[in-house]
Formats: structure tokens, C-alpha cells, sequence
């Protein structure tokens, strides 16, 4: 009997290590779960939503849509962009897709099968407009690194539905002469010049097979886009973050770039990622409050 107990007591044992990653892993799914999804292109899509508690469904409210980076998550994107916090004090929805997965991590398809991305997004948006009282007038995007190249790409292909765009650390694997949309969008942008992923100078990264375009030629060949002023206006907002404004745009459609001296790949003023690894995080400017009170200044104008 008690040879049997031994036994009992080592086959705990022994399992015990499983058991506590099999629960590890349960309770990270339960904590990082999304909330919605859709059948978008035959696959199931997921996303995870955020509707204030001033939300009241008689006004139109504004949409923040919020992507995540390659290998992240919307819950990660919640946790560095903040954006919960600015939507309690405006009272806007924020939703934060989700990225396909495949054989690797999850990411935007962007410069391959981006089609599928673009309807997801679109159809999203659609499931959102029938239960809450979305304005159609005032439907944002931006996203991080992966996400802010997905940006881009709905700044061409969902122009006539998004009013404006941000990008933080934006990874932008597509030619600038993909984008045939001429529609001058809003564009503000935030980027670190010591970003160790998608170079501030541009080049080759090891996070994609193409080299990198310098930002200040991508932000001035959106400024071209949006047919501003060919100068741009520069001012000290902080002793380490330059504004870089173009203006005199088609249909006031500003582009602001943010240049983080010494910025790593992270959000300004958002959750904290690990700096041995993205590089140094500067708190003196807050992307998401700035990326905010520059999309109230932009509605889509219907035609």
C-alpha cells in the first residue's frame, strides 16, 4: 500500500511541472483573450474592444482603430499605446485588430497578402457601425512598427473610410510608387533615430528582406502627396523630440513627423518595453495624447 502511495507521489511530482505550464499557459490565453471576431475571407479574425463608459449611443462617437507590431498582440497594443486612458477623458471606441497567424508569429501581411488585412479591417469596421453609433466622419488608424506600415496601407486602399493616420516606429516594407491614392490623408508620424528595427536613416534591417526607407523621405514624400508646401516648419517641442511640420496642404491634410533624438523602437510616453532590447524610451512627449488631439482636427470630408 504504501509502495503504491510512493508511486502516486512521484507520478505528482514528475507531472507537476507540465500541470503548472499547461496553467501558465491557459491563464496567459485567458488574460490576453480578445473580445470580437468575424469570418473575414474564410478565416476567423479577432480584435479586441474598448467602449468607454461615457460611451452614449445617441451621439456619434469617433473610432480609434489601434495594430499591433509583428509577433504582438492587441492586448500588447493596449498595454504600450495606452489608448484606453485618452478614451475615458474623450470618449471615443477604440478597437485593436488582430494580425494573422500562421506558421509564424502574428503580423499584418503587409507588402504579400494584404488584400485579406484591407477587408478584415473594412468589415470590422462594418460589424462596429451596426451596434454602436459610430461617426463615419471621424474613423481613425495608427499602429506600431508592423502596424504602422499596415497604416499606410489603408491610407491607400480605405482613404474614402479613414479620416486621418498615426504611425510610431512604422515599418514600411512597401515601394512609396505602390501607393496610387491621391486623396491627401492627415498623417502623423513619431520615430526614434536610434530605432534598432526600422531605421530612422533607412537601410537594411534583420526584421525584413527589403531595406527600410529613411523616414524624413517617406514623411516628405507624404507631404508630396498631400500637396503641401514644399518646406516644412521645425520646432524644439522638447530638449530631445523635433516637430517637423508640412504645411499649406490639399484640404488642410497636415503631416507632422516627431523625430526622437536617441528614441529606440518604442511608443513615447507608453507602456514601457524592455530597453536591452528596443532601445531607450523617451517620457518627455506622450505619442498617443499628441496622435489624439491631431485627429480631432481632421474629419473626413463626404463628397
Amino acid at each position: 500500500m504504501s509502495r503504491t502511495r510512493v508511486i502516486a507521489a512521484v507520478a505528482i511530482v514528475v507531472s507537476l511541472p507540465v500541470m503548472l505550464a499547461a496553467f501558465e499557459a491557459i491563464s496567459f490565453r485567458i488574460q490576453n483573450r480578445n473580445n470580437g471576431f468575424l469570418i473575414s475571407s474564410g478565416e476567423k479574425r479577432e480584435y479586441l474592444l474598448y467602449v468607454p463608459r461615457s460611451y452614449d449611443r445617441t451621439e456619434p462617437t469617433p473610432l480609434v482603430i489601434s495594430m499591433h507590431g509583428a509577433g504582438g498582440s492587441p492586448k500588447q497594443q493596449m498595454y504600450v499605446s495606452e489608448w484606453n486612458r485618452v478614451a475615458d477623458r474623450e470618449g471615443f471606441i477604440v478597437v485593436y485588430p488582430s494580425g494573422r497567424e500562421g506558421a509564424g508569429p502574428r503580423v499584418w501581411r503587409v507588402g504579400s497578402d494584404f488584400p485579406k488585412d484591407v477587408r478584415f479591417i473594412s468589415e470590422m469596421i462594418d460589424k462596429l457601425q451596426a451596434t454602436y453609433n459610430i461617426d463615419p466622419a471621424r474613423i481613425y488608424a495608427n499602429g506600431f512598427s508592423n502596424g504602422g506600415g499596415m497604416t499606410f496601407v489603408l491610407s491607400c486602399t480605405m482613404s474614402d473610410r479613414i479620416a486621418a493616420v498615426g504611425m510610431v516606429g512604422a515599418a514600411q516594407t512597401l515601394p512609396w510608387s505602390w501607393c496610387t491614392e491621391r486623396r491627401a490623408v492627415p498623417m502623423i508620424a513619431f520615430h526614434g533615430t536610434e530605432d534598432r528595427f526600422a531605421f530612422f536613416n533607412g537601410g537594411q534591417s534583420w526584421v525584413a528582406p527589403r531595406p527600410f526607407p529613411a523616414v524624413p523621405l517617406w514623411t516628405a514624400n507624404w507631404a508630396r502627396r498631400n500637396r503641401c508646401g514644399p518646406k516644412p516648419v521645425e520646432s524644439l517641442v522638447a530638449a530631445d523630440v523635433t516637430r517637423r511640420e508640412y504645411t499649406h496642404c490639399a484640404d488642410d491634410a497636415a503631416v507632422v513627423l516627431y523625430i526622437v533624438q536617441g528614441g529606440g523602437h518604442v511608443w513615447p510616453g507608453g507602456g514601457a518595453l524592455p530597453e536591452w532590447f528596443v532601445g531607450s524610451d523617451s517620457r518627455s512627449i506622450d505619442a498617443t495624447t499628441t496622435m489624439w488631439a491631431f485627429f480631432r482636427e481632421h474629419r473626413l470630408a463626404r463628397r
